[in-house]
């Protein structure tokens, strides 16, 4: 066996790595090596158990992390290696859902919604409704918790009874139905109608199952119930499935993460193995200790108990603020108070974080009085630029005139320009289909 491939993992790391076939659980702590631990099971199964790169899957939360091991695995093999594949739920859903467009029931030039286009198209459904005294996002909330218990309209009130949920299954159901007029699928579809696909249509799942044997989840804590079936159904010929997770950091129940994932696995993958990693190289220790106290007295799921060769640090620091502007104050004056007790200590040292974007304001207001100058990381994505969502817009009705989101979109950017738009659908219409 080439060593070089695990030298720079540790006992536990090697022991779940090593672990190379059947289902695998690793509960990996923050700062515990978890991507590096994927990244050489990986490596490992293709060098040292010769198994086919295209028969591996790697399925991960954001493009982020999924483009981080593609160039991880590509650096330590030597050469740009190709995976079966290596990203997001979503992406690997729409993958299928273009490739068996037909099977499941879709158009092979299926849009695809994003947030703002959801928004829209339920803006229509109010307005059409005169039900102005309700939000978008209230309707939007509703509709993506029944979608990622996979609810259809029909069935939202057998599962739900909440004032208004009447209200809330037929706006659903008709944003349904807008949907597929328009020949669109949201981001909760593409997971949902990849799964029914899978349920109905056994031939394309053994197709599948065949083509791919190792498949690795990261974030495991983060799937719903959408994805923790279709991980299930993918699996459940091969059983070679590894899923890494810390359910301590579960923080997306709200959108339907459900950590009782872990035990469904545990049930559903009969004597699978499960390792611990808990050496943290990222924090002290007394981070690690006041992270334990308080995780600790969470009794709905495996607790880690991290440690560190670093060394021990400094004391978490509490301090309750009276309002927003004393808090924004605090810490600018502690900004103020380490940089002047230290000269190896400036600016660019420090983080603010803050819970949500509205609380930027006060903090920039008081640093700006401090002649304290920062970066505020964040904005607007490339996508959701006004610009480039304009450009789509026209791009979409080419391909489908009556889309109307897009459609909606176009006309408010004034006559003249949907004049001159509609003259060059006439001539190019042809050759767009």
């Amino acid at each position: 066996m080439d060593i070089d491939i695990l030298k720079h993992l540790n006992k536990k790391q090697k022991e779940s790595v090593l672990n190379y076939s059947g289902p695998t659980i690793i509960l990996a702590g923050a700062g515990s090596g978890k991507t590096r631990v994927l990244v050489t099971k990986v490596i490992y199964l293709i060098k040292e158990k010769k198994i086919n790169p295209l028969s591996i899957v790697m399925l991960t939360f954001t493009n982020k992390a999924a483009t981080e091991m593609k160039e991880r695995i590509s650096q330590q093999l030597g050469s740009v290696v190709r995976l079966g594949f290596v990203g997001t739920y979503h992406s690997f859903c729409v993958r299928i859902l273009r490739t068996y467009a037909e099977e499941a029931g879709l158009d092979h030039n299926f849009m695809i919604y994003d947030a703002n286009d959801q928004k829209t198209l339920i803006k229509q459904i109010i307005s059409e409704k005169k039900l102005e005294k309700k939000t978008p996002g209230y309707f939007s909330y509703y509709i993506s918790l029944a979608k990622n218990q996979m609810i259809s309209p029909e069935n939202f009130l057998e599962n739900f009874k909440f004032h208004q949920s009447a209200l809330v299954a037929d706006v659903y159901y008709h944003y349904q139905k807008k949907m597929a007029s328009n020949k669109g699928v949201d981001f909760d579809d593409l997971l949902i109608m990849t799964t029914q696909l899978f349920q109905k249509n056994r031939l394309v799942l053994s197709r599948l199952q065949n083509k791919y044997d190792y498949f690795l989840v990261d974030e495991f804590q983060d799937t719903n119930l959408v994805q923790y079936i279709l991980t299930k159904l993918l699996a459940e010929k091969s059983k070679n499935i590894t899923v890494v997770g810390d359910f301590s950091q579960s923080i997306y129940s709200w959108r339907g993460a459900d950590i009782t994932n872990l035990k469904k696995f545990e049930k559903d993958f009969n004597g699978s193995k499960t390792f611990y990693l808990e050496e943290n190289y990222r924090s002290t220790q007394k981070i690690l200790d006041f992270a334990f106290n308080i995780i600790s007295k969470n009794n709905t799921h495996p607790i880690l108990h991290l440690f560190t060769d670093n060394r021990k640090g400094e004391d978490v620091v509490f301090y309750q603020a009276g309002n927003e502007q004393e808090e924004a104050i605090y810490v600018a004056e502690e900004i103020t108070k380490l940089i002047s007790t230290n000269s190896e200590i400036e600016l660019p040292n420090f983080a603010v974080l803050y819970r949500t974007n509205a609380q930027s304001r006060v903090l920039e207001e008081v640093l700006l009085r401090y002649g304290m100058p920062y970066i505020l990381v964040g904005g607007t994505r490339f996508y959701e630029r006004k610009e480039v969502k304009d450009i789509l817009a026209y791009l979409k009705l080419l391909i489908n005139p009556a889309e109307s989101v897009s459609l909606e979109r176009i006309l408010k950017l004034g006559k003249n320009r949907f004049v001159k738009f509609k003259k060059l659908y006439e001539e190019i219409k042809d050759k767009v289909q």
